[in-house]
């Protein structure tokens, strides 16, 4: 290894300017990276609603209405008027009204009133549209400046629209202010002007890198890009810090910076390798999720976290020795006291607060598990929103509704007319839109205008639109929708399919929480294996992985007990990211924990090492807070705020179980953790 790392510092210019093309390359690459803002379309592609998707667009040319548009203070025919001009927009495959269930011409008292006032009420119109979803962007801006600001529209393909546009403006002013935050928390932590640029730089070039690469995915999800790049930064930072903390106390002994690097570069390895291998393997887990958000944002975040790991062994000992002497020439006094007293404050308080963490181990775990969830994209925008706003709106008159798409084989309409009854039947069923609702089981197909049948039959299916008064989700939902599967099974065996936005939220359900304990089970056994082989003890990885989830548990709690609803992708997601990312200070307090033991009894070696490592500690646990809470505070996603709030309080927890819990438990289980030491060389940091 250290001839490895002798050729690196004697080649530094070269790898320097290996990196700076590989940073240009990936700077074009990173725009031709498309973006998806459909959860649904990273169901499994076996799923019942994804094969019904995908049978519906082979017999019909429209597209499932996907958004809901309401107009005030209407009469018939100005509705009319702006139902033609929404169908004229591009993008518009369909708009649904009125007119399509019934005979505007005839007085509105002869109306059936309960399906009048699905679409008319109170003087407001609901027209429900479907907009293909290559045009979802432009269609929903046309439409918008059609019915202005005073009307309101809302749906799943508006709240994709509004996401693509809000979260890329979103995404750049949370990295400005994340990168002018990382920077203060440097300055106070490092002793050169010089250092907090040169990490920062270090970590610009592996994101730089890691962005451009995606391309290799084709296109990547919304979470991933507004997380991914912001999470590297913050899970990544340590590995720069470690170095050059090490850099700076092998100067201390070796004169030649370049010798004092192979140094540190040696030393260093074991720690970064081990906190780098724990973080990949903590995000590849997420690999193995059915649901493809999960493998999505795996494999960016771990190819990320091996290109930062790539970065600080090639680029960073370059850069540090290129620009050594700017170091020494902008050193400055500490900003930080020395943390001896605190040391002694942990040695001294460490009975009681082991008592405490091993009392709320059990009520964190019960209360994380017993949350309350939401899982589709419904609630991804708060009232605070002009959609959320809209939304509120038009259930407020017209109640929560979706529309499912039901596709049964064409030719027997008398059995099409019975499963409609049965259909009409269960509760929430509104109306349904079909060939046999509207022309009749005798009429047949030739007497309906060319269009109208076109969107009802095809060669070989007959379709059922079903309006519903529920919500995209929820309980009832879930229940109607499975009553609706189990109904049409009873006519058509297996051979129909069913679509729509509640039933793709459904069918998430279903594959993201039968993924939550196979992914987080082999997250922590992955986790457990790679710190058996790098702490060669089979007793600290035991503690190690119980403290981090603890701090996981409490963390997924706190919604519990403040009776908050949580987004189960956020909840699943976090487990693995709080476990990978965190985990690093675990690791480093131990190897400090046993590399003192070697100096000192186990009480000072507790208080010489929570001073050696908490500003380690503090530089990448603030910035990961910081960045997560600023994800929390500025973003309008509220799936993206959530997984930032639990990234960010997430960190708080970890970093207070590992300075305050773990040193004690070292010390109490002393002899299990240092019974082999005389066998080991020294930990590095």
């Amino acid at each position: 290894m250290k001839t490895f790392y002798t050729k690196i510092v004697s080649h530094k210019v070269f790898i320097l300017i290996c990196f700076l093309a590989a940073f240009c390359l990936s700077l074009l690459l990173r725009n031709l990276v498309s973006v998806n803002y459909d959860l649904n379309d990273y169901l499994p592609a076996d799923t019942h609603s994804t094969v019904s998707l995908q049978k519906m667009q082979t017999e019909f040319d429209g597209v499932l209405p996907n958004a809901r548009v309401m107009l005030h203070d209407v009469s018939i025919p100005e509705a009319l008027d702006y139902k033609e001009k929404i169908a004229a927009v591009d993008g518009v495959a369909q708009v649904l009204w009125l007119d399509d269930a019934a005979d505007v011409s005839l007085p509105l008292s002869s109306m059936d009133s309960t399906a009048l006032e699905n679409y008319y009420k109170n003087g407001s119109a609901l027209l429900s549209v479907a907009i293909r979803n290559d045009a979802r962007i432009p269609a929903v801006a046309a439409i918008r400046e059609i019915i202005g600001e005073d009307n309101a529209m809302t749906g799943a393909a508006v709240s994709t629209a509004v996401a693509t546009e809000s979260t890329l403006a979103e995404i750049r002013l949370i990295a400005v202010i994340s990168v002018l935050f990382v920077l203060l928390i440097l300055i106070l932590t490092t002793r050169s002007w010089m250092e907090p640029l040169l990490i920062l730089a270090g970590i610009g070039v592996a994101v730089v890198i890691n962005s451009g690469s995606n391309l290799l995915f084709g296109e990547i999800s919304f979470v991933t890009n507004a997380a991914g790049s912001i999470l590297q930064l913050a899970v990544s930072l340590d590995y720069s810090v470690f170095l050059i903390h090490r850099f700076e106390e092998c100067r201390k002994d070796i004169a030649d910076p370049k010798e004092a690097m192979v140094d540190a570069l040696c030393k260093s390895t074991g720690s970064i390798l081990s906190s780098g291998l724990t973080t990949v393997i903590g995000f590849l887990a997420l690999a193995l999720m059915r649901f493809r958000l999960g493998p999505d944002l795996g494999l960016a975040l771990a190819k990320g976290i091996v290109i930062s790991l790539i970065t600080v062994f090639l680029f960073m000992p370059a850069f540090i020795l290129c620009v050594c002497p700017l170091i020494d020439r902008t050193r400055h006094r500490a900003f930080l006291p020395p943390f001896h007293r605190f040391g002694r404050f942990v040695r001294r308080i460490s009975v009681p607060f082991i008592f405490v963490f091993v009392l709320v181990i059990a009520p964190a775990f019960l209360a994380s598990n017993a949350n309350a969830f939401t899982y589709g994209a419904a609630k991804i925008f708060g009232t605070d929103t002009q959609i959320g706003a809209d939304t509120a709106e038009i259930d407020d008159i017209f109640g929560e509704s979706d529309s499912y798409v039901l596709l049964v084989p064409a030719g027997n309409t008398a059995t099409q007319k019975q499963l409609s009854d049965a259909l009409q039947a269960l509760p929430h069923v509104k109306s349904i839109l079909s060939f046999v609702d509207a022309a009749g089981p005798e009429v047949p197909p030739s007497y309906l205008d060319a269009d109208t049948l076109a969107q009802l039959e095809s060669a070989n299916y007959s379709r059922m639109v079903l309006s519903v008064d529920l919500p995209y989700e929820g309980e009832e939902t879930f229940s109607l929708i499975q009553q609706i599967r189990d109904t049409a099974k009873e006519f058509y065996s297996d051979d129909y399919y069913l679509a729509g936005q509640g039933v793709s939220t459904y069918d998430l359900k279903n594959t993201v929480t039968s993924d939550m304990l196979k992914v987080n089970l082999l997250a922590v056994a992955a986790v457990f294996l790679v710190l058996v082989l790098t702490l060669r003890s089979l007793f600290l990885p035991v503690i190690l992985v119980l403290g981090i989830e603890t701090a996981i548990w409490l963390n997924l709690s706190i919604p519990y007990f403040m009776n908050q609803e949580i987004f189960y992708l956020a909840y699943l997601i976090i487990s693995s990211i709080q476990l990978g990312a965190t985990v690093d200070y675990a690791i480093l307090l131990t190897n400090r924990y046993r590399e003192n033991r070697q100096t000192f009894d186990k009480h000072q070696a507790v208080v010489h090492t929570v001073s050696d490592v908490t500003v380690s500690i503090l530089t990448s646990g603030l910035a990961l807070t910081v960045v997560g809470l600023l994800l929390g505070y500025f973003s309008s996603n509220q799936l993206i705020a959530q997984l930032g709030l639990f990234i960010g309080r997430g960190a708080v927890f970890s970093m207070g179980i590992v300075l305050f819990v773990l040193p004690g438990l070292l010390s109490v289980f002393d002899r299990l953790v240092i019974r082999k030491e005389k066998t080991l060389p020294p930990a590095g940091h």
